[in-house]
C-alpha cells in the first residue's frame, strides 16, 4: 500500500492505494474511522484492482475544515475526490456512514459506479443505540480505556480487539478539529434527506453485507435496503459485529470479491 496525498478543492486529502488492475475499487469508511479501518481486506481487494482508500475530509490525516458535514458534503467530496485521482468508472464499498455516503454518491452518479457494496449502512435507523453512545462517548473523551470499550461493544460479542485499533483511533481524535467533524457530521446525519427515493432509483447490483451480531446498526436495518434496492443481494456475517471487514476479512473479502467479479 502506497500512501499519499492529493488536494481536493483546496484541501489537503491523505489516501491509500494498492494494486495495479485496469478495474478500480474506492473504500468508504465510517463515522471517525480512516482508511486504516480496511488494512486486512486492502491485499486481497487489491489483486483484481486498483483500490483507493481516502481518509474523508474531516477524518484521519485529512484536513478538516470549519464546514456543515451533511451527506450532501461528503458525497459532493467523493466526486470530488474521484475527478481529482483521474477515476471515471469504479465499483463502490462504504461501511456505515460510508455506505450512506456510498448510497448518495452512486444515486447521483450511477453511470460511473459497476458495483455498489454497502456494509452495515447507515440511512435507515432513526434512533441511537448503546453501543452507537459508546462510541460517541469515546470519541469526545478519547481516552484508551473508553476506546476499547467501545470498539469491544461494537463487535457484538466483547471479542477481543486490536491495541493499535484503539490507540489509531485515540490518535485520530485528538488531532486539532477532529471532535468538531465528528459532531458535525452526527448533526448532519440527524437532519439527513430521506434514504428512500434514493435506493428506489438506484439501478446498479448492489450487494448489502452485515454482521449478525451488529449492536450499533442492527441487522433487522438490512431488509429497508434489501426492499428498497431493485437490483440487490444480501449476506450475513454469522459472529460478526458493526465492522466484518475487520473481525472475518479472509470471509468479507471471499463474499465481496464473489459479487465484484460475477459478470
Amino acid at each position: 500500500m502506497q500512501e499519499e496525498f492529493i488536494s481536493v478543492e483546496g484541501n489537503k486529502i491523505r489516501y491509500l492505494k494498492a494494486g495495479t488492475a485496469k478495474k478500480n475499487l474506492i473504500l468508504v469508511h465510517g463515522l471517525g474511522a480512516s482508511a486504516e479501518r480496511w488494512e486486512y481486506v486492502i491485499p486481497k481487494l487489491s489483486k483484481h484492482y486498483t483500490v483507493f482508500v481516502p481518509d474523508l475530509i474531516g477524518f484521519g490525516k485529512s484536513d478538516k475544515p470549519n464546514a456543515d458535514y451533511t451527506t450532501e458534503f461528503f458525497t459532493k467530496f467523493l466526486s470530488s475526490l474521484l475527478n481529482a485521482l483521474g477515476v471515471e468508472k469504479t465499483a463502490v464499498i462504504g461501511s456505515s456512514l460510508g455506505g450512506q455516503i456510498s448510497v448518495e454518491y452512486t444515486y447521483n452518479n450511477q453511470d460511473s459506479v459497476d458495483k455498489l457494496v454497502l456494509v452495515s449502512p447507515s440511512g435507515a435507523m432513526k434512533q441511537s443505540t448503546p453501543a452507537l453512545d459508546a462510541y460517541v462517548m469515546a470519541a469526545l473523551y478519547p481516552d484508551p480505556e473508553i476506546a476499547k470499550n467501545a470498539f469491544t461493544m461494537m463487535t457484538g460479542k466483547n471479542k477481543a480487539v486490536s491495541s493499535h485499533i484503539v490507540e489509531n483511533f485515540v490518535q485520530r481524535m485528538k488531532l486539532p478539529n477532529a471532535k468538531f467533524a465528528f459532531m458535525s457530521t452526527l448533526l448532519g446525519l440527524k437532519n439527513a434527506p430521506e434514504i428512500t427515493t434514493r435506493l428506489e432509483l438506484i439501478t446498479v447490483p448492489t450487494l448489502v453485507v452485515w454482521g449478525g451480531l451488529d449492536p450499533v446498526i442492527p441487522v433487522k436495518y438490512a431488509e429497508y435496503f434489501v426492499k428498497k434496492i431493485r437490483d440487490c443481494r444480501f449476506y450475513q456475517m454469522q459472529n460478526c459485529g458493526h465492522t466484518p471487514y475487520v473481525e472475518n476479512p479472509e470471509n468479507f473479502a471471499e463474499i465481496v470479491l464473489g459479487f465484484l467479479l460475477q459478470k
